[in-house]
């Protein structure tokens, strides 16, 4: 049965957010750029769950249901537009990928531009709530291509912090980079 997310990059924000994931139903593939990473998440805090692993990034594409949502927890910067050079390629029209990284808001921008004219839709989302947050409900920031935004919001708000009234701490921000303008 195919996967619901895709989430690339399992340091500490992304194990917690795969788990907080899977603890609300949703199917998760994940990856990481070196196997072993991936290999220890699995036997260590996902043992026990459906939390799939991919040896690569194209074996994540093929796992999940289209349209296709990622979520990339990986260092801001180069290593995002990395991930993004080996990742479009094999991505489709209307396919999803969130950037939950810190990057900067103008590199956002750019992204959201790149990679919208090949069809697919970026988002940059700020998630604050340090590690704890990510396991447990995080505050989420999402900016960028709006047409994304029904496809993610059912997960992202079913994740986050909610208030006292129960409203979920995540709501759409803004076009282009606003997700991670509002988070820095």
């Amino acid at each position: 049965m195919p996967a619901d997310i895709g989430l690339i990059g399992l340091a500490v924000m992304g194990q917690n957010l795969a788990l907080n994931l899977h603890d609300h139903g949703f199917g998760v593939v994940v990856h990481n750029r070196t196997p072993e990473r991936t290999l220890e998440f699995l036997a260590g805090p996902a043992a026990g769950t459906t939390i799939a692993g991919a040896d690569t990034i194209a074996e994540l594409v093929s796992a999940l249901a289209p349209p296709r949502r990622i979520l990339l927890m990986v260092k801001a910067g180069p290593p995002v537009d990395a991930v993004l050079d080996a990742l479009v390629p094999l991505l489709s029209p209307g396919d999803v990928v969130v950037d939950g990284g810190n990057s900067h808001y103008r590199d956002t921008d750019r992204r959201v531009a790149a990679v919208g004219a090949r069809g697919i839709r970026f988002v940059g989302a700020g998630i604050s709530g340090g590690e704890e947050g990510a396991r447990h409900g995080p505050s989420i920031m999402p900016g960028g291509s709006f047409e994304a935004w029904p496809l993610i919001r059912p997960i992202f708000q079913a994740i986050s912090a909610k208030a006292e009234d129960g409203a979920p701490c995540c709501e759409w921000i803004g076009t282009g980079g606003a997700g991670h303008y509002v988070k820095m």
